[in-house]
């Protein structure tokens, strides 16, 4: 069956309208005369780019032919030289302030452990005492000396080697707070670091000295005048007054021991048990001052904490109290 050709009206018509289907006049204009449809022309059709259908190329391997080699020797590359650290070899020195916080943090603790261990002390000295007291009776138990004895010597062996470790720390830890303060303050120190650490050790200077040189940091932490004369707080000057206090009371103590007798060595007890109570008090007493001049010099940055609280509807809260 061969086509029939198109009748003249159907030839004058234009495309179909893609919405209704019907075919507008020719001529008629973009827009379907039927619904309002715009009688598009041309059809887009989305197509892949010929690279997404090209097979890619299969990749070949080669074979290994050893290093690269030069016609001549090469006059390009590294010095003969061992690793080094891209940080220098020697670090820069600390500021006075990262020292002294570096042993704050140590000393605090072997004060308070030293306050604790001059405590244990004066209790054996009390106890070997008591025990003095009631060999005038009878005699003694023995497991009772010989545990007093034990006690009496672990403690005074281990409270004087641990005062001198602490003590160290602490000499150290004003010399760099007296720097600190100076330079917070924006003044040189009174003192020199020599002059600082003479002042500790030397008889009869350290009666003044270490008081001094606290009052000095206080001084210049709190941001007072250099010109204006020092004034201790109050908590400075009751250290002030166990320390001299100690240093003297040390001194008759190991005076003290030199004599012989039953009654010197008595006395001698007691004096070890009172010089023990007033070593562990005068620990505790520097920990809390060493405490309060490192607040001055440099406050801690408050830490913020994050507390989860748990919010009951009020219609919840209603049910649950009905």
């Amino acid at each position: 069956m061969l086509p029939t050709a198109p009748s003249p009206e159907a030839a004058r018509l234009g495309p179909p309208c893609p919405r209704c289907g019907r075919r507008a006049p020719a001529g008629g204009g973009p827009f379907c005369p039927y619904c309002g449809r715009y009688l598009a022309a041309l059809r887009w059709v989305a197509e892949p780019p010929p690279s997404a259908t090209k097979p890619a190329p299969a990749r070949v391997r080669t074979r290994y032919d050893g290093p690269p080699r030069y016609r001549s020797l090469p006059r390009w590359g590294f010095p003969p030289r061992g690793w080094e650290s891209p940080e220098p070899a020697t670090p820069p020195p600390s500021a006075p302030l990262d020292a002294a916080r570096s042993l704050f943090a140590s000393a605090v603790p072997l004060l308070w452990a030293t306050a604790a261990v001059a405590l244990l002390a004066a209790f054996a000295e009390v106890w070997r005492y008591v025990l003095l007291l009631a060999s005038r009776d009878g005699a003694l138990s023995a497991d009772a000396v010989a545990a007093s004895d034990a006690l009496v010597a672990s403690a005074g062996t281990v409270a004087p080697i641990l005062t001198l470790g602490t003590g160290g720390l602490l000499v150290l830890w004003s010399v760099r707070a007296s720097q600190a303060a100076a330079d917070r303050a924006g003044v040189r120190p009174s003192r020199s670091a020599r002059a600082i650490v003479l002042g500790w050790l030397m008889p009869g200077l350290n009666l003044t000295v270490p008081g001094s040189v606290l009052s000095e940091i206080e001084h210049s932490a709190l941001g007072l005048p250099a010109d204006r004369r020092p004034r201790p707080s109050r908590l400075l000057l009751i250290w002030w007054a166990m320390w001299a206090t100690g240093v003297v009371l040390s001194a008759v103590v190991l005076l003290w021991s030199l004599r012989d007798g039953v009654q010197a060595r008595a006395d001698g007890v007691v004096l070890h048990a009172v010089l023990d109570l007033l070593a562990a008090a005068t620990a505790g007493v520097t920990a809390r001052l060493v405490t309060q001049l490192m607040r001055l010099l440099g406050p801690p940055r408050p830490r913020r904490r994050e507390l989860v609280r748990s919010i009951t509807p009020p219609a919840v809260a209603r049910a649950v109290r009905a």
